[in-house]
């Protein structure tokens, strides 16, 4: 059996092993970006099944990215993470996660 693919694109180190340890120990296949860039490179690569994408990233905003995610991969679940001005949202499509939140929130999301 295939295991489901997550891909985490965020620029804080520590939230990355975080993410990376939880899934992983879940059995999904995790890969981590810390930009952009390399981000939307695994992206097209991996063709994750969940993509947890941070806002504030070193080459831009990741959530610019949200249209052409959904557009291009339309079964991927997105979730759009920040520590900062979350907005929300009732949108079925993606969900947005604050990050302090979302690691409390992890093992009811995706068991």
């Amino acid at each position: 059996m295939k295991n489901r693919k997550v891909l985490i694109i965020d620029d804080e180190q520590d939230f990355g092993m975080l993410m990376k340890r939880f899934f992983s120990q879940k059995n999904y296949d995790v890969y981590v970006a810390h930009n952009i860039s390399d981000g939307m490179k695994l992206l097209d690569e991996q063709k994750p099944d969940i993509i947890f994408l941070d806002n504030n990233l070193p080459d831009g905003y990741g959530w610019d990215k949200t249209d052409f995610i959904l557009s291009t991969y339309p079964h991927t679940q997105l979730n759009l993470i920040s520590a900062l001005n979350v907005p929300k949202t009732s949108a079925s499509t993606f969900r947005i996660l604050e990050k302090q939140m979302l690691l409390k929130e992890l093992p009811k999301m995706f068991l």
